[in-house]
């Protein structure tokens, strides 16, 4: 099987796409979104081709697109239709694939399956994304139970927004997590300036 990195978040627009697209652009990987709910503004798949530098061939189709944002299983419901995870098995490329998640690790995937239910059945290690802000030291902890409990492998956490040095600090020490690294808030925010920041912030040895 092809090693791959899963990407999930804490909760919804913490800047999951963006490291994402920082990530899959540093290990010159694929990207692979599985699914997307919500198309108004563009999919994930678009702002990963314009933020990553990735060939578009390295950038995978979607299994499922649902027009709704909202829950997986309530905007697949709203299309009339019904996830089958047997359309959800990691490809097989002989390159790292960089897979990113839909919103947190608890999201419902179907009326019975979790994201998190399927980072097990894929086995392959995550990277958790949170928010700088108040209240990421509650999420990001929550977050990292939810997948220890499932002895789902957490590569560390990868934070995004302003320092917030004793709060970084506690999500490591408390979750006995390593922290990957932090993402600034970038303005511009292209393929050019998140190549550097992620350089600039990060290991590409941590993810190896």
């Amino acid at each position: 099987m092809t090693p791959a990195i899963v990407v999930t978040g804490t909760d919804t627009d913490v800047g999951k796409t963006v490291f994402a697209a920082a990530l899959a652009g540093a290990l010159d990987a694929h990207y692979w979104k599985p699914v997307q709910a919500g198309l108004d503004g563009g999919s994930d798949s678009e702002r990963i081709a314009a933020l990553s530098g990735l060939q578009p061939e390295r950038i995978l189709a979607e299994a499922y697109c649902l027009t709704t944002p909202c829950s997986p299983h309530r905007a697949a419901a709203l299309d009339g239709l019904e996830i089958d995870l047997k359309r959800l098995l990691l490809p097989s490329l002989g390159r790292v694939v960089v897979v990113e998640g839909a919103g947190g690790a608890l999201v419902p995937l179907t009326g019975r399956t979790l994201f998190a239910d399927l980072f097990v059945r894929w086995g392959a290690p995550v990277v958790i994304v949170a928010r700088t802000a108040l209240g990421t030291i509650n999420h990001s902890l929550m977050t990292i139970e939810a997948l220890r409990r499932r002895r789902i492998p957490i590569l560390g956490v990868a934070f995004v927004g302003d320092p917030r040095e004793d709060s970084e600090q506690t999500v490591a020490r408390l979750g006995k997590v390593r922290r990957l690294g932090r993402l600034p808030f970038l303005d511009p925010l292209n393929r050019d300036t998140l190549a550097r920041a992620f350089a600039a912030n990060f290991s590409l040895t941590d993810f190896q």
